[in-house]
């Protein structure tokens, strides 16, 4: 576990937990845009990721395993005192993430949730662009689960950017952000597109001059969010 450090001024301790290593940095990117003074922390799973492509799904022993690292990380007490939220910012494990919540007194967000939210607000029909496969189907349920909840019927189209995690983890940034560009035409006639992971934040600049509809990233709504659910305790 390691600590961003060299604030202007003391914040509240927030947990983020990842499952891959690529959406580290975005995750802090955004955290010192939106919320400087948090003091951040990060536990990092890398098996998370590896396990779910080889099972092809959630089972029991890994949702337990995200309710241990839930339970470590509200649980711990140093720089910024208690813990006061936490951040998943592993997108394929919504119904993991969720089924953490109801268990812990702090708040605890999926990485996409906010900007569904923003998506749900500017259109019926809604492109979310995934370089991890295996998110695709979770993302596409928990869309259209946001969705009937606030009783609405939408359209969502699911691009795989297919290569462009692999391309990521080689050190090929430019790679990763070109084959997210290519999934532009897969996207002509949505209202609003989702870059489903942290770790694609980076290629919005790439694709948005291809769509003439709002690219929206997960890492800054995400953090923004946080930072609101936490303010009734004092901490933002």
């Amino acid at each position: 576990m390691t600590a961003e450090t060299g604030f202007a001024k003391p914040g509240p301790r927030i947990a983020l937990i990842h499952a891959l290593e690529e959406s580290v940095v975005p995750a802090r990117t955004a955290c010192r845009a939106h919320w400087p003074e948090a003091r951040i922390f990060d536990l990092l799973d890398t098996s998370l990721a590896v396990d779910l492509a080889e099972a092809g799904g959630l089972d029991e022993a890994m949702m337990k395993r995200f309710r241990t690292l839930a339970d470590y990380a509200a649980g711990t007490m140093g720089a910024g005192g208690r813990t006061a939220g936490i951040l998943f910012t592993c997108s394929a494990f919504a119904p993991a993430i969720d089924a953490v919540k109801p268990h812990l007194p702090i708040p605890v967000l999926r990485p996409n949730e906010s900007a569904f939210e923003a998506a749900l607000a500017t259109g019926d029909r809604i492109g979310i662009v995934v370089s991890f496969g295996p998110s695709a189907d979770s993302l596409r349920a928990e869309l259209l689960a946001m969705a009937a909840a606030a009783g609405r019927r939408i359209e969502v189209t699911v691009a795989v950017a297919d290569g462009a995690l692999a391309a990521l983890k080689h050190g090929n940034g430019e790679e990763h952000d070109a084959r997210v560009a290519g999934t532009a035409e897969q996207l002509r006639g949505c209202d609003v597109v989702v870059l489903g992971q942290f770790s694609m934040a980076r290629a919005q600049s790439r694709l948005q001059p291809l769509l003439s509809v709002p690219v929206l990233t997960t890492p800054g709504a995400a953090v923004e969010a946080l930072r609101r659910l936490t303010a009734p305790a004092g901490i933002a």
